[in-house]
């Protein structure tokens, strides 16, 4: 399959834009500048399009840089392209062993390009729709709790200022009234989608996890069965130790 490919696209993620950069099997580099946003999709999606550049041809490579990678590889995931979304420290080790010094987007998209060629990573999976909807549901209820907490803290600063008291209480409550209201939609999204549930259910029979953490797990791993073994999920949550500098002398 990977004989195939005749294009390979590296694209360096930030904020607001895409830096593109398209090596074909020629060698030969395009480059082009994108937004950052639904409408920028589109537009890369044509512009590979005009250069013959097709899903079934082409292998998509960019660094993971949260939010900002995440919603870009989705959506060229669900146009039907294989996207590679790679740890910045595995690039940056391709970039010293090559002796690149070049640090510029334009610069760091071909080198992705190149990478995506030689190294050929494993492709990226997006989540589901009901687990992107899910962690969308989860994170918004984060952001009521974290305003409700705010709140609290200004309560305690302007204490026997009751017109500021009133006003604050008044706005605590409609945050708790908000954050209840979410509550029930993330549970009712859970009961109403069988595999969620199923695992929500296995989640919650771990002791010390509860109705709280469960959505949270759920949303932010996904299908925990795309793992290989349990050292590849404790690997992806980042709470597997490493050793570092030199090994202790032994003792005499």
């Amino acid at each position: 399959m990977e004989s195939l490919i005749q294009f390979w696209l590296g694209i360096d993620v930030s904020k607001k834009k895409l830096d593109v950069a398209l090596l074909d099997e020629r060698g030969k580099v395009k480059q082009k500048v994108f937004p950052n946003e639904p409408a920028g999709f589109e537009q890369l999606r044509q512009w590979l399009s005009q250069r013959g550049a097709h899903p079934l041809q082409s292998r998509i490579c960019m660094e993971a840089t949260g939010p900002y990678s995440e919603a870009s590889a989705t959506a060229l995931v669900d146009a039907g392209w294989v996207v590679a979304v790679v740890n910045p420290a595995r690039v940056k080790g391709y970039a010293q062993s090559h002796l690149l010094r070049n640090k510029t987007d334009a610069a760091d998209a071909a080198l992705l390009a190149r990478f995506c060629a030689q190294i050929q990573p494993e492709p990226w999976q997006a989540a589901p729709p009901e687990v992107r909807q899910l962690r969308a549901l989860v994170e918004r209820l984060q952001v009521l709790k974290d305003m409700q907490q705010q709140e609290l803290n200004r309560l305690e600063a302007h204490a026997g200022n009751a017109k500021l008291e009133a006003s604050i209480r008044d706005h605590v409550e409609w945050l708790e009234r908000c954050a209840r209201q979410l509550q029930s939609e993330i549970d009712d999204h859970i009961d109403g989608h069988p595999m969620l549930r199923q695992d929500a259910q296995l989640i919650a029979s771990i002791p010390g996890i509860g109705e709280v953490t469960t959505p949270k797990v759920l949303a932010f791993l996904g299908d925990v069965r795309r793992f290989k073994n349990a050292k590849a999920l404790a690997a992806f949550i980042g709470v597997t130790p490493r050793l570092k500098g030199k090994r202790p002398a032994n003792p005499p």
